[in-house]
Parts: structure tokens; C-alpha cells; sequence
């Protein structure tokens, strides 16, 4: 149980810096849904821009817990949550993914 707390957890305290800086966040059983609600999607059925945002381990980094795109781009290390935070807010603000 404490193995999905944690990476809950981590999406809980990313969802605050990200609802600070004006952005929609929704924890869910998937990830962190975010949308920039100044910013349309892709197409009318998408609404408004955003991402679903998981936080699982990295192989690559001893399995330590990483924040991932939905396209499964790691964002940053899941204690590093200012990075990610920033690094979301870019790319949600300028309309495309970096």
C-alpha cells in the first residue's frame, strides 16, 4: 500500500505548485490530469491544453521515483517538485511539448 502512497503523494504536493501558478489540476486513478485553461487544445474535442502526469520509478536512475509525461517523457526526480513544476508550466504555457 505505501508503494501507491508514495507516488500519490508526490503527484498531491505537484498538483499544489501547479494549481498556484493558475493551472487545473485533478488527481485521479491514472495521474495527475493538468490543463492550462488560457490555452485551447489540439482540436474541439480536447478542449483546453493538458496532460495526464504519472510519477513511477526510473530505471535508468536506480529506480527512484521520476515525474513522466504522458507521452512518457521523464520531467524530473519526484523529490525535485519545483523542477517539474516549472518544466510543466512551460510547456503548457506555450502550447507545445519541449
Amino acid at each position: 500500500m505505501a508503494n501507491r502512497t508514495v507516488p500519490q503523494e508526490r503527484l498531491a504536493a505537484l498538483g499544489a505548485h501547479l494549481s498556484a501558478r493558475r493551472l487545473e489540476v485533478e488527481l485521479t486513478t491514472r495521474g495527475l490530469s493538468v490543463k492550462n485553461p488560457d490555452v485551447p487544445g489540439c482540436c474541439p474535442e480536447v478542449g483546453r491544453l493538458s496532460d495526464v502526469i504519472t510519477c513511477r520509478p526510473r530505471v535508468e536512475d536506480d529506480a527512484r521515483l521520476w515525474f513522466y509525461t504522458s507521452w512518457n517523457e521523464p520531467v524530473a526526480e519526484a523529490g525535485h517538485i519545483t523542477d517539474a513544476a516549472v518544466f510543466i508550466v512551460g510547456y503548457l504555457r506555450n502550447g507545445a511539448k519541449q
